[in-house]
């Protein structure tokens, strides 16, 4: 008899293991934590990479962990542990970048607020990784391309997330597209 995989790859013996971590990391056991910490630190890390930048993204992967040992007491089982963290991590991210003001002076309903970003002149011997490429998005555009077409998130969800307008999100997501074809060379 072969295991059934779930549709985030987990087989079902793993999630009883989390599940089980989850409710020993919730009683402040500290190596269930641990555990807990290993499996989803790269997700949360390359999450607050993309979203922030790589200057930033240890530390605030590091305050995602912390925020979670915090919180974890109030996690109810109505969603996959994964999803809270996830949802976690966002509110850590967002709550960062409304810190900085980055998120108002980075975003507006103005249509052309983006036209006074720098764009190099493509170059067809240079080519750019998508990573770095996202790096050198205007934060507001990064921020909605990640959550729109890495997380999946809709335009409505998204302008929930960070008070804004839906169609603010989706003409920084334009813009963003543009300027990623740009930068990797696809024009």
């Amino acid at each position: 008899m072969t295991a059934v995989a779930t549709l985030t790859g987990e087989h079902p013996q793993t999630r009883v293991g989390l599940e089980t971590d989850v409710a020993l990391a919730a009683g402040g056991d500290g190596s269930a934590f641990e555990r807990l910490y290993r499996l989803h630190v790269a997700r949360i890390h390359s999450l607050t990479r993309r979203m922030l930048g790589s200057d930033q993204a240890d530390e605030v992967t590091q305050d995602v962990f912390v925020r979670t040992w915090q919180k974890l007491g109030t996690f109810r089982g109505d969603s996959a542990f994964t999803t809270w963290l996830h949802r976690l991590a966002l509110n850590v991210i967002i709550e960062r970048r409304r810190t900085f003001a980055i998120q108002r002076g980075r975003m507006s309903d103005d249509p052309a607020a983006l036209d006074f970003a720098t764009v190099p002149p493509a170059r067809a011997d240079l080519r750019v990784d998508f990573d770095h490429a996202l790096g050198r998005l205007p934060a507001g555009a990064r921020e909605i391309l990640v959550l729109h077409d890495v997380e999946g998130y809709k335009h409505r969800e998204i302008a929930e997330l960070l008070d804004i307008t839906t169609g603010t999100s989706k003409r920084q997501l334009h813009r963003a597209r543009m300027l990623m074809r740009q930068r990797l060379g696809d024009t």
